[in-house]
C-alpha cells in the first residue's frame, strides 16, 4: 500500500510538471512583450531558488553564494557572446559556476550555522571584488555591453533551464544522496556516525545546484545587455532565493516555485508603483513573512488541508450514521 500511494503521488507530482512546462511553452502565444519580459524574470528566481534549495532545504545550511555562481555565469556571457554560440557559452557558463562551487565548497562545508551563512557571503563579496579589479586594472573596462537576443528566444532558453533543474530537484529527494542530505540536516554529526560522508554529500549538491545558477546567468547576461560587476553579483541575489524560499516553504517542490512568483511579482509591483520606498517596503514585508510564516505556504497550506480532510472525513462519517440509523428505524417499522 506504501509503494503503490507513493507511486501515485510521484505520478501526480510528473503530471503536474509536464503540464506546467507544457503552458510555459505555450504562453509567448498569448503575451505581450512585456508580459514576456516579466515571465522571464520569474523564470530566472524560480531557477535560483530551486537551485537554492536543492542544496540548503535539507541541509538547513543557509548558503549566501548565489550571487557568486550566477554572476559567473554572467560574465562567461559577457566575455564569449558574439565568438560562440549561446547554447556552447550557457554549457561553460554551467561548467564555470560548478568548478567555483566546488573550490567554495571544499573551503566552506565543513563550516556549520552562522560561520558557514558569512564565509559564503563573504566569497561572494571577494568574487565580485576580484571581477572589478580586473576589469578596472587589467582589462580596463567599467563595463561590457553584450549583444542583445529577442527576449522570446531567451524565454525558451530559461525553460529548457527549468525543466532540468525541477528534473534534478525532483529526483534528488528520492535518492540515497537526497535522503543522506536529509540525514544530514536533522543531525550532522549521527549521519557521521552512521557512515555518510558527510563533506562529500554537501559538496557534490552544493556544486551541482550551480550548475542550473551559472547556465541561467549565462542567459540572463543577453537580457541585461550592460554588465558590470554591481550588476552581475548583486547581493540581493543572494538574499532573494533564501527569501523566497522561505516564503514558500522547501518542504514541498511546489513551495519555493511558488514563493518564487510570489515575491518577483511583488517587487515587480513595488519597483513600478514606488520607487523610492521600495526597499523599506520590501523589507517591512520579508520581516512579516519570517515573523508570520516560518514554515511557508507550503506548510500552511498542507495543515489547512488536513483539517478540511478532516472535518470532511467526520462529515461524512457523521451521515453514514444517520443514514443508517435512519434506514435501520425503517425496516423496524416495516417489521
Amino acid at each position: 500500500m506504501l509503494i503503490s500511494t507513493i507511486f501515485a503521488k510521484r505520478k501526480l507530482a510528473m503530471g503536474l510538471m509536464v503540464v506546467t512546462l507544457l503552458a510555459l511553452l505555450l504562453a509567448p502565444q498569448f503575451l505581450s512583450g512585456r508580459s514576456m519580459v516579466t515571465l522571464l524574470t520569474i523564470l530566472m528566481y524560480v531557477i535560483l531558488t530551486l537551485s537554492w534549495t536543492m542544496f540548503s532545504g535539507p541541509t538547513r545550511l543557509v548558503s549566501l553564494a548565489t550571487a557568486a555562481l550566477f554572476g559567473m555565469g554572467v560574465y562567461t556571457s559577457a566575455a564569449f557572446e558574439g565568438a560562440l554560440p549561446l547554447p556552447v557559452i550557457v554549457a561553460i557558463g554551467a561548467l564555470l559556476s560548478l568548478v567555483l562551487a566546488l573550490l567554495i565548497g571544499v573551503l566552506t562545508l565543513r563550516l556549520r550555522g552562522v560561520y558557514f551563512i558569512l564565509f559564503t557571503f563573504g566569497v561572494s563579496a571577494l568574487v565580485r571584488n576580484v571581477v572589478q579589479y580586473w576589469e578596472a586594472r587589467v582589462s580596463l573596462t567599467v563595463g561590457r555591453h553584450v549583444p542583445g537576443l529577442p527576449n522570446e528566444t531567451l524565454y525558451y532558453y530559461a525553460v529548457a533551464i527549468f525543466a532540468l533543474t525541477i528534473l534534478a530537484a525532483f529526483l534528488l529527494r528520492d535518492t540515497s544522496l537526497g535522503m543522506a542530505l536529509a540525514g544530514i540536516g536533522d543531525n550532522e554529526d549521527a549521519a557521521a556516525h552512521i557512515g555518510i560522508d558527510v563533506t562529500r554529500a554537501k559538496v557534490f549538491t552544493f556544486a551541482g545546484s550551480a550548475i542550473f545558477m551559472g547556465a541561467i546567468g549565462a542567459v540572463m547576461a543577453s537580457r541585461f545587455r550592460y554588465i558590470e560587476p554591481a550588476i552581475a553579483f548583486n547581493p540581493l541575489i543572494s538574499f532573494l532565493p533564501v527569501l523566497m524560499a522561505i516564503f514558500g516553504g522547501v518542504t514541498r517542490l511546489w513551495g519555493p516555485i511558488l514563493g518564487a512568483v510570489i515575491f518577483t511579482l511583488l517587487q515587480h509591483f513595488l519597483i513600478t508603483e514606488y520607487p523610492y520606498v521600495y526597499l523599506l517596503i520590501f523589507g517591512l514585508t520579508l520581516i512579516a513573512v519570517i515573523a508570520y510564516l516560518p514554515g511557508g505556504l507550503a506548510e500552511i497550506s498542507e495543515r489547512n488541508y488536513y483539517k478540511l480532510k478532516g472535518k470532511y472525513l467526520f462529515r461524512k462519517f457523521w451521515l453514514t450514521m444517520k443514514y443508517r440509523e435512519w434506514r435501520d428505524r425503517r425496516e423496524w417499522r416495516d417489521i
